[in-house]
């Protein structure tokens, strides 16, 4: 069972799994941004093992996940969302409690993982040949530089606010990425790859603006609350 094909495999395996982890740790990065120091740990872990769960069930479903008609179009339009719904202060109205909003980052990092992770999840396929000690042990081992990496992120995005933006481009640009590889849409552009290129720079374009825009409303309207907070406080004290 352990002999060199097995060890080569699962180094092919880990492998795949480091480039994913890179995008993952921005999910996981920007998800749990707003939650305090305890409940971004729990967030962090338990995203990343249901993440890892899901992850391995569909690496062994992989052979009928495929066959789901627009998969890749429908995976890249929710990850359009996650990526412009990220950039969002969701909590600038103050209404969201510490367990909601970490149920919350909870499930955008399945949710991103999933969405990201198809493309890999076919290639993990291929490369396990169907074993799934060999699926489960790249998946594990993948843990702590996802956990590590989202980690340093979070820390960089304390010091960097702006980060966040690079981040939601990565996502948008995946997003984008996978919309066009759906085989009707790939297949319309393969003699037009510089519209196609066009087109997926557009989309992270207006992600990015209309996450900035939303995020210049919240401003505005955190500035007139607080305005109104001091004449009241001002009237009432005269």
């Amino acid at each position: 069972m352990f002999d060199a094909g097995f060890f080569s495999a699962l180094l092919m395996i880990i492998m795949i799994n480091i480039v994913l982890s890179g995008d993952n740790a921005v999910v996981i990065a920007i998800a749990c941004r707003k939650l305090s120091q305890k409940n971004r740990k729990k967030a962090i872990l338990w995203g990343t093992f249901l993440a890892i769960i899901v992850r391995v069930v569909a690496t062994v479903l992989a052979s009928y996940l495929f066959k789901i008609p627009f998969l890749y179009l429908l995976g890249g339009l929710v990850l359009v969302y996650i990526s412009y719904k990220l950039l969002l202060d969701d909590d600038d109205e103050g209404k969201i409690q510490s367990g909601e909003s970490l149920m919350e980052a909870v499930r955008t990092i399945v949710i991103a993982d999933i969405m990201m992770g198809l493309d890999n999840i076919l290639a993990i396929a291929g490369a396990a040949g169907g074993n799934l000690t060999l699926i489960i042990l790249g998946l594990v081992i993948s843990i702590p530089i996802m956990i590590w990496g989202s980690q340093l992120i979070l820390k960089a995005m304390e010091r960097f606010p702006w980060i966040l933006y690079i981040g939601s481009a990565v996502l948008a640009w995946a997003a984008a990425k996978m919309i066009f590889e759906e085989k009707v849409i790939a297949g319309f552009f393969a003699e037009m790859v510089w519209l196609e290129t066009v087109l997926k720079v557009l989309i992270v374009a207006a992600v990015l603006a209309a996450g900035y825009w939303q995020g210049k409303k919240a401003e505005k309207r955190k500035e007139e609350r607080a305005r109104l907070t001091n004449e009241d406080k001002l009237a009432s004290g005269s």
